[in-house]
C-alpha cells in the first residue's frame, strides 16, 4: 500500500483547516437583528417626577434622626390621623381622583422620615401600610382599573406606600419582622401550613428573584415594580401536601414542594388570594382549587415549554404569569384586570433581543394591583431587601442607557460556539434532558442575556461598595434615590 507523501498530508491539512475556517465564519454570521414590535396603543410610562420631594423627605429624616423621638412629638398624633383617614377609606366609596386619596398619600410620605428616626413607632407604621393597601384595593374593586387615572392611583398608593415603608424598615432593620401579615382572606379550598402562614389551594405566590434578569422583569414595564415571578399553589385535599407549580426559563413548567420553591434565590415573596366575595367564587367556592388541580395535572402530564414571547393568549407555551392566569381562565375567572404595557423604545429593543414579542402582557408585578386579589402575607428581611433595592437602582440606570440608544451586543466570535451549544441543547431536549441554552432561546439571545447579566453584576458590586462608604460617612443606609445616583456614577466612571 503506497504511503502518502508529505505534500499530500499538507494538502489534506490545508483543506481541513480551510473547511474549519469556513465553518467558523459561517457560524459567526449573525442572523437578522430582532426588531421590536410597535408600542401598545395608548400606553404611556408612569413617572413620579418628584425628586425634590424625595430629597426634602431625606433632609427631614436627617433632622429628626439628630433630635431623636422626642424632637418630633407630633409624629404619634399624625399616625393617629392617618389611621382615621384609612378607616374612613375602608367604608366609604370614592373615585380614583378623589382629593382624600391625594391627602392620604401626602400625609403618609410626610410622616415616614419621622417614623424612620423613631424605632418605637415602626411596627405601627408598617401595620398602617397594610391597612392602607387593603383599603385602596377595596376601593379599586369599583374602579375601571384599565383607565389611566385608576392605574396611576393604584400604583401611587400600593407601590409608593411600599417604597415608603421599606425606606423606614431599612433604617431600623432589627425593628421589623420578616413576615408581614396582610388581610384576613377566607377560603374554602384545602389548606396546609408553611413558614408561619396557612396556604390554600389556588393561592398565588409572587416573588422577586435575585438575578439580573429578575430585576429587568420587575422594572421593565410602564409601571416599574418589585416582583419578577409567579407560582401557583396546590394543596392536596386528602394528604394536605403542598405543590408549587411554576414556569422556569431553563426548563419550562415544573412542580415542586414549598421548600423547593423557597430554596431558589428570592429577595421577597408575597402571597395573594382571590377574594371570597367574587361572584365566580360565590357560585363555586372550590374554583381556585379546581384551577390549581387542572394546572397540576397538566404539568405532570407532559412537558410545557417556556414562552419567551410573553404571549398570554397562547396557552401551548407558558411564561410564569400564564401558569396562574391560564389555570384561572380555564376555571372561569380572568386575572390581570390591568395588563402591563411596555412603551419605551429602548426597553422594547432590549426585550426583543431576549425574544419578547408582546408588549401588552401579564407582568408579575401588576398582579398586585388586581382588585380581585387580596394580599395575605409578605416575606423579606433587611439584607435581601437592600439587595433588591440595589438591583432595582442598577436596572433603572442601565435602562436609561437603553433609551439613549445603547444596544445589547456580544463578541462576534462567541456566536459559533453558542450555535454548537444550541444544537447540543436540542439533542438533550429530545432525550428529555436540559441543555446549556434553554429551549426557545436563540444562541444570540443567550449571549446577550449573559452579557447583560455580567454588566449588571459588575455595576451592582460597585454600588454596594459605594453604599458602604456612604453609610460610614452619613451614618444611615442610603435611600433608593441615592442608590440610583451611585449607580449612575458607577456606569459613567
Amino acid at each position: 500500500m503506497p504511503k502518502s507523501s508529505p505534500s499530500a498530508w499538507l494538502r489534506r491539512g490545508a483543506v481541513t483547516a480551510a473547511a474549519l475556517v469556513l465553518l467558523f465564519v459561517a457560524l459567526a454570521v449573525p442572523g437578522p437583528a430582532p426588531k421590536a414590535e410597535a408600542a401598545p396603543v395608548r400606553a404611556r410610562r408612569f413617572v413620579w417626577s418628584s425628586d425634590s420631594l424625595w430629597k426634602a423627605l431625606e433632609e427631614r429624616f436627617v433632622d429628626a434622626r439628630a433630635g431623636g423621638c422626642g424632637a418630633e412629638p407630633e409624629t404619634g398624633p399624625a399616625l393617629t390621623a392617618l389611621e382615621r383617614s384609612i378607616g374612613s377609606l375602608g367604608t366609604t366609596r370614592v373615585g380614583p381622583d378623589d382629593p382624600s386619596l391625594d391627602a392620604l398619600e401626602r400625609d403618609y410620605f410626610a410622616v415616614a422620615p419621622r417614623v424612620a428616626a423613631c424605632p418605637a413607632l415602626i411596627e405601627r407604621f408598617v401595620a398602617l401600610h397594610g391597612r392602607m393597601r387593603e383599603a385602596v384595593k377595596w376601593q379599586s374593586s369599583s374602579w375601571d382599573v384599565n383607565a389611566l387615572p385608576a392605574r396611576d392611583r393604584l400604583y401611587r398608593a400600593l407601590y409608593g406606600g411600599r417604597a415608603a415603608v421599606e425606606e423606614v424598615m431599612l433604617q431600623q432593620p432589627a425593628r421589623t419582622s420578616p413576615l408581614l401579615l396582610g388581610s384576613d382572606a377566607p377560603s374554602a379550598t384545602p389548606s396546609a401550613e408553611s413558614n408561619g402562614v396557612t396556604l390554600h389551594s389556588g393561592d398565588i405566590l409572587v416573588s422577586r428573584g435575585g438575578y439580573p434578569t429578575s430585576a429587568l422583569i420587575a422594572r421593565g414595564n410602564d409601571y416599574p415594580g418589585n416582583f419578577s415571578h409567579i407560582a401557583l399553589v396546590h394543596v392536596d385535599s386528602a394528604t394536605r401536601a403542598i405543590s408549587v407549580i411554576e414556569a422556569h426559563i431553563e426548563i419550562g413548567v415544573v412542580v415542586g414542594t414549598a421548600d423547593q420553591y423557597l430554596a431558589d434565590k428570592k429577595l421577597r415573596v408575597m402571597l395573594l388570594r382571590p377574594r371570597a366575595d367574587l361572584p365566580a367564587l360565590q357560585r363555586d367556592p372550590q374554583l381556585p382549587h379546581r384551577a390549581a388541580s387542572a394546572m397540576l395535572a397538566r404539568a405532570r402530564g407532559g412537558h410545557i415549554p417556556y414562552d419567551f414571547e410573553m404571549d398570554y393568549t397562547d396557552p401551548s407555551r407558558l411564561f410564569c404569569s400564564e401558569v396562574a392566569s391560564a389555570a384561572y381562565k380555564a376555571a372561569g375567572l380572568e386575572l390581570w384586570m390591568g395588563l402591563s404595557t411596555i412603551s419605551r423604545d429602548g426597553l422594547r429593543d432590549w426585550l426583543s433581543a431576549f425574544g419578547v414579542r408582546h408588549f401588552a402582557t401579564q407582568e408579575p408585578s401588576d398582579l398586585e394591583y388586581d382588585p380581585q386579589l387580596q394580599v395575605v402575607a409578605e416575606w423579606h428581611d433587611a439584607a435581601t431587601l437592600f439587595d433588591d433595592h440595589v438591583d432595582n437602582a442598577v436596572t433603572d440606570v442601565l435602562l436609561e442607557g437603553a433609551e439613549q440608544g445603547e444596544r445589547l451586543g456580544f463578541p462576534w466570535y462567541e456566536l459559533p460556539l453558542a450555535r454548537v451549544l444550541k444544537g447540543y441543547s436540542w439533542v438533550r431536549e429530545r432525550a428529555g434532558g436540559v441543555g446549556p441554552i434553554p429551549e426557545g432561546m436563540s444562541p444570540s439571545a443567550a449571549l446577550r442575556n449573559r452579557g447583560y447579566g455580567e454588566r449588571h453584576r459588575a455595576v451592582a458590586a460597585e454600588v454596594r461598595d459605594r453604599a458602604k462608604v456612604w453609610e460610614r460617612e452619613k451614618g444611615y443606609v442610603p435611600t433608593y434615590w441615592t442608590l440610583v445616583e451611585l449607580a449612575r456614577a458607577s456606569v459613567t466612571r
